[in-house]
C-alpha cells in the first residue's frame, strides 16, 4: 500500500509506534512483512493496535507499556516483550518498576511466565541500560 492510500489513522499510528518502539523496531517490522502475507497484519496493528487504541486519551504512554508487559507476560510473548520492554523504558517506566511488574505477574501469571519474561527483561535492561550497579 503507498502512502496515498492509508489511512489518516495508518498515519496517526505510525509515529505513535516509532515514538514508542523506536525507528529501527518499526523499520526491521516492516521489512520483514514486505511483500509477504505478513505485510497487510503490520499496516492493520499499525492503523487499528497503534493508531486507535494507543491514541486514545484516557491512558498515558506510561500506563500503557505498564499494561501490555503484564498482558505479554500473562500471553508468554517473549518476542512481542523485548520491544515492548524498550518501550516501556522510552515512556519512563523505570527498571524497578518494570522488574516489579514481572514480579507481579508471576503471583497472578505464575512463577514459568514471570521466569521466561525475566530472561528477556533481564537481556534488554542490561543491553539498554547496563548492568545493575554493584550494591556492595
Amino acid at each position: 500500500m503507498s502512502d496515498a492510500e492509508h489511512s489518516p489513522g495508518f498515519a496517526a499510528g505510525l509515529e505513535i509506534r516509532r515514538e514508542v518502539m523506536g525507528d529501527d523496531f518499526v523499520e526491521r517490522a516492516f521489512d520483514r512483512a514486505r511483500g509477504t502475507d505478513s505485510e497487510e497484519l503490520q499496516e492493520f496493528v499499525t492503523e487499528h493496535a497503534w493508531g486507535a487504541v494507543w491514541s486514545r486519551p484516557g491512558l498515558d504512554r506510561r500506563s500503557r507499556s505498564l499494561l501490555n508487559l503484564g498482558m505479554l507476560i500473562a500471553l508468554r510473548a517473549e518476542n512481542e516483550l523485548r520491544g515492548h520492554v524498550r518501550g516501556a523504558l522510552r515512556n519512563g517506566v523505570t527498571r524497578t518498576e518494570i522488574v516489579e511488574s514481572v514480579i507481579h505477574c508471576g503471583a497472578y501469571c505464575g512463577a514459568p511466565a514471570a521466569l521466561a519474561a525475566m530472561r528477556v527483561v533481564q537481556e534488554v535492561l542490561e543491553t539498554e541500560l547496563g548492568p545493575l550497579p554493584n550494591s556492595e
